[in-house]
């Protein structure tokens, strides 16, 4: 196939990936209009959305021009996701407890600093952006596993409880 051709097949793909990714950003949407309605988190756990945070930090570095060139996609979809948990974030944040507020402030204080860590390191480091998209990469690809694993902390609730009555499940 011509290069321009394949060129216009892998935005189009690309895009196509861009939006499913928005969707499945916002597939939670329902659920926070709930706590915001019942002015409560109930039982919700903000586990999946501090995950989610960190992965989409994660991805927007490695799609810098310096870090990984031509990743506008990777980009564009995951500041729309970071935004999209921001959101979610503030909400929980908003409606849940002390000890809730404590528990989310801490952990985006700890995901912030491990993402200066990880860029200091990156950008010292590695000279080239091939490695350093490589290195990127990597850590992506272990907190994208991660991020997918969050709502099993709601399995565990479960298992502990023997009930799932006392649990609300968080699509993701």
């Amino acid at each position: 196939m011509h290069h321009k051709t394949l060129e216009i097949i892998r935005n189009v793909v690309g895009g196509i990936g861009n939006a499913i990714s928005i969707f499945l950003f916002a597939s939670p949407v329902t659920t926070f209009i709930g706590i915001y309605k019942k002015k409560s988190v109930e039982k919700f756990k903000p586990d999946p959305y501090l995950a989610t945070t960190l992965n989409c930090m994660l991805w927007i570095f490695y799609g810098l021009p310096f870090v990984h060139p031509n990743s506008i996609l990777v980009l564009t979809t995951n500041s729309v996701g970071l935004a999209i948990e921001l959101v979610y974030l503030i909400i929980f944040f908003t409606f849940t407890d002390k000890k809730g507020r404590l528990k989310v402030a801490a952990w985006i204080a700890v995901e912030i600093v491990f993402m200066c860590i990880v860029a200091a390191c990156t950008l010292t480091i590695f000279h080239s952006t091939t490695k350093r998209s490589n290195v990127v990469g990597i850590l992506c690809v272990i907190f994208g596993m991660i991020m997918y694993i969050s709502p099993l902390t709601i399995m565990g609730r479960v298992i502990k409880t023997k009930s799932v009555s006392t649990c609300r499940f968080i699509s993701r």
